[in-house]
């Protein structure tokens, strides 16, 4: 009897054991399926408020994010430095709880910004790539031309007269017409501003001559006459404005480039929670009023996971070092 009862202790204690352990074992994995635990989200959005699609993709999407994390989901906007400001402001949080808006400049800096404080590649990881959208080349209206082969020729007939906006060095504006630059062979000053809203302003106001914008905040102008549309920049045309010829079918077949919008993080954030981030943006871009508010302006949804936004982050760095090289863009 002795015998059987100390066999019954030990069997017992090991049970024990094996439970508690399990139990440790489990509880950082319990503690990150419960985030964000009631604490407040925060999205970085490396632009002003309200000064691009990026911004408004982001504030389309946080009441649904909000809902389906369970707790409160704010916008911080940290503008400057071509994006820089803020994807660092994202790379060196340490709360678990911060996440970032990027666009193209987050892959172009990359090759494009000499000193970067972050790690593109180390510091930050991708939760989704949430959408995309044409951009459009817009002249002021009283500008000499009618297209873009009648820029291009206005331009090397008058080398350094012409200038262009965009809004901050490495974004998509910039990006697009030093590479148009560089395909038709003209010099064209850059004039880099601080978001899209000012630039527009100042080209609506004849204060430069063209710009790269995004196409469904160009066109209303367009359609009014305040703006000329001389070419969008998919190799398609643009479904939200098919009258607008492409870039490609001008003289420059190889010429591609759009506006996409994703969410990165700290490479610190655990798995479990770009996971949840990423499932909650995914159901919200299936969510129909969502679907129709961002189809109206004219942004094509995407969604998908990590991985597939990090395939697509590694396809873009490689491409923009290419033009970047090639077409020796500066910083200015």
């Amino acid at each position: 009897m002795k015998r059987i009862s100390t066999f019954l202790n030990r069997a017992l204690m090991t049970v024990a054991l094996t439970v508690l352990l399990n139990g440790l074992a489990g509880a950082p994995l319990a503690r990150a399926q419960g985030w964000p635990n009631g604490q407040t989200v925060r999205v970085v959005v490396p632009f002003p408020g309200g000064a691009s699609t990026l911004d408004s993709v982001v504030r389309i999407v946080t009441p649904e994010l909000a809902r389906a994390l369970g707790t409160s989901v704010i916008v911080d906007n940290k503008p400057g430095a071509g994006t820089v400001i803020g994807v660092d402001a994202t790379a060196k949080s340490t709360d678990g709880h911060t996440v970032g808006a990027v666009a193209n400049s987050f892959t172009v800096n990359q090759s494009l910004v000499k000193s970067l404080p972050y790690n593109t590649t180390k510091d930050l990881q991708p939760v989704i790539l949430m959408a995309r959208t044409a951009n459009v080349l817009a002249a002021r209206p009283d500008l000499p031309i009618s297209n873009l082969q009648e820029l291009i020729a206005y331009a090397k007939k008058h080398p350094g007269k012409l200038s262009y906006g965009s809004f901050g060095n490495g974004t998509t504006p910039h990006f697009a017409m030093e590479m148009l630059k560089f395909m038709a062979g003209i010099y064209v000053v850059h004039i880099p501003y601080r978001a899209q809203g000012p630039a527009l302003t100042d080209l609506l106001g004849n204060n430069i001559d063209i710009m790269f914008g995004n196409l469904p905040d160009f066109l209303p102008y367009l359609r009014s006459g305040k703006l000329k549309g001389l070419g969008t920049t998919y190799l398609t045309r643009a479904p939200l404005a098919p009258e607008i010829p492409t870039i490609a079918e001008q003289g420059f077949p190889r010429f591609e480039t759009d506006s996409w919008y994703g969410i990165v993080a700290p490479s610190s954030m655990p798995k479990e929670s770009i996971d949840k981030v990423n499932l909650a943006i995914n159901r919200a871009l299936e969510d129909p009023s969502i679907r129709k508010n961002l189809s109206d302006r004219g942004i094509e949804i995407i969604g998908g996971s990590p991985a597939k936004f990090g395939e697509h982050l590694q396809s873009e760095i490689a491409k923009y070092a290419r033009i970047v090289k090639s077409a020796n863009m500066q910083i200015d």
